[in-house]
């Protein structure tokens, strides 16, 4: 799978988590939530180091990463992370 994270998602990204370059970023499944791809789960946010990376992106010198557990989720859609300025806040879309 790929991963896109756009440069306002990045943006946000560093100063909501006050990431440096060189930090990573994990986007991880949890339970609750609303998805286009799972019913009745979404996605996490966390800095955090890979285990077992299934897809990883680099963005700004961040690296943002998936574990190969959670790769079920995408169902074998591509992810982009765009940045809403109505929600003021990182979208997720499945491609």
């Amino acid at each position: 799978m790929n991963m896109t994270i756009n440069e306002d998602a990045l943006n946000w990204y560093k100063e909501e988590l006050d990431l440096e370059s060189g930090d990573q970023v994990r986007f991880f499944v949890r339970y609750g939530g609303c998805s286009n791809v799972q019913k009745g789960f979404s996605l996490g946010v966390a800095k955090d180091a890979p285990q077992e990376a299934g897809a990883t992106a680099e963005a700004g010198g961040i690296t943002f990463f998936i574990e190969e557990s959670d790769l079920w989720y995408f169902d074998n859609h591509d992810l982009l992370v765009s940045y809403s300025e109505d929600a003021g806040e990182p979208v997720f879309e499945y491609q």
